[in-house]
Parts: structure tokens; C-alpha cells; sequence
């Protein structure tokens, strides 16, 4: 199997990572994989937000496990009040990603920058996890202030995020793959 292969079929969500931080040099591979992603229309209408403070990605923590346990939604509510949860699972570094508003295709541009950054971490073997339910951070931001701090264009809205960090040993096995999936005429 050639390696690009490789790298995709080893590629897993990544839960528990190492406080070791990311190099600059690592982050920019990371983020020009992201950059290269095709896009539609060549649009390129993406937004990548890095956050690689501790204070800023622990006051992300603190908000993300509020809204959670504020959503109405029992998962989220249980799952934030376990004993020892961390939003973002103590990742040393967070990525989200926003679109153009107006962009008809922002998810799925978006989508495939995340995918083209966690395949570039994971050949650097940096692991990932890739989250939608980070769109909670932004639930209670009537005023759009933390999309402001975390520089977030204006006209751009929240699409995912990735936590990002060095694998604290954790190399899940692959989930179950469906069947019956692909069709040839």
C-alpha cells in the first residue's frame, strides 16, 4: 500500500493527547494542507482560527462544558457533567473553522480542509478529532464577541474544529465499516 493510503486508513480520532505543543513548523504543514484543499468554485471562503494559548483554549473549555450542560440536549448535558470532563479532551491545540456566510458550499469545503489537515497531522504522526458539536461554543455569542476574539472574519460563521496534539498513546482500532455503500453502473 502506497503512503498516502497508509496514512488514510491509519487515521483515527484522537481523544487523549500528550500537553506537548505543536511546532511551528508542524502547524504549517498542518494549515497548508488545509489551504490546498479543493473548494468550490475555487472559492477558497474558509477561515482557520489556531489556538494555541492556554488561557484563551481553557476559557474555551470553560464555555464549550457551560453550553453543554445548558443545551436542553440530555447526550451533551450527561456527558458534560461526568467526573473529569474536558471540552476539546485536553487537546494542546485547537483549530476551527469558519465560512463565508454566503457561501452555499462552506460545509462541505470546509470538510474537506479538515479532512486535508488531519490526514497532513496524522503523517506527521499528530493526532486529531474532528468535532461539530463545537458549534456550541458559539451558542450564547448573540453579540459576536468570541467569534471576534478568535478572529473569525465578519460574514463568516463557525463550520468545525479540529483538537489537535501529539497522541498520548492512544491508537484506537478502526470502527466497523458499513456494507452495501458503493454502487457501480
Amino acid at each position: 500500500m502506497n503512503e498516502t493510503l497508509n496514512v488514510i486508513h491509519n487515521r483515527r480520532s484522537i481523544r487523549s493527547y500528550t500537553p506537548e505543543p505543536i511546532t511551528d513548523d508542524e502547524l504549517h504543514e498542518i494549515i497548508q494542507a488545509g489551504i490546498y484543499a479543493p473548494s468550490a468554485r475555487n472559492s477558497q471562503d474558509w477561515h482557520f482560527s489556531v489556538v494555541r494559548d492556554a488561557a484563551v483554549l481553557g476559557k474555551l473549555k470553560e464555555i464549550m462544558k457551560e453550553n453543554m450542560l445548558n443545551s436542553g440536549v440530555e447526550f451533551l448535558t450527561k456527558r458534560a457533567s461526568e467526573p473529569g470532563f474536558v471540552a476539546f479532551f485536553d487537546a494542546p491545540m485547537l483549530i476551527l473553522l469558519s465560512a463565508d456566510e454566503k457561501e452555499r458550499f462552506a460545509a462541505i469545503d470546509c470538510g474537506a480542509a479538515a479532512e486535508n489537515i488531519a490526514l497532513a497531522a496524522e503523517s506527521l504522526h499528530i493526532g486529531t478529532c474532528l468535532m461539530t458539536s463545537s458549534e456550541l461554543l458559539f451558542a450564547r455569542d448573540a453579540d459576536g464577541k468570541l467569534k471576534k476574539s478568535l478572529g473569525i472574519p465578519d460574514g463568516y460563521r463557525h463550520v468545525c474544529a479540529l483538537t489537535v496534539g501529539h497522541k498520548d498513546g492512544e491508537q484506537p482500532a478502526p470502527a466497523p465499516r458499513k456494507e452495501n455503500l458503493v454502487n457501480t453502473i
